[in-house]
């Protein structure tokens, strides 16, 4: 998984598989979701991401334990 901001454009994308992507949908206005050709997610992008979310320069990684909540 690759995460990536854009400050020239403001857009956040969060890449999920390195696969071609078929096709785009634009779910809610400024929110685009990437899939390929059987339908799987492939990225997400955020535009105008400075407004949208917290912080787009900064990335909190987190891998949750079985049974164990955050």
């Amino acid at each position: 998984m690759k995460v990536i901001y854009d400050q020239e454009t403001d857009a956040l994308t969060v890449i999920f598989a390195d696969t071609p992507v078929d096709e785009s949908d634009e779910d809610k206005p400024g929110v685009i979701l990437d899939y390929d050709k059987q339908g799987n997610l492939v990225s997400l992008e955020i535009l105008d991401a400075s407004r949208r979310v917290g912080s787009p320069t900064q990335i909190e990684y987190q891998v949750r334990a079985a049974g164990v909540s955050f």
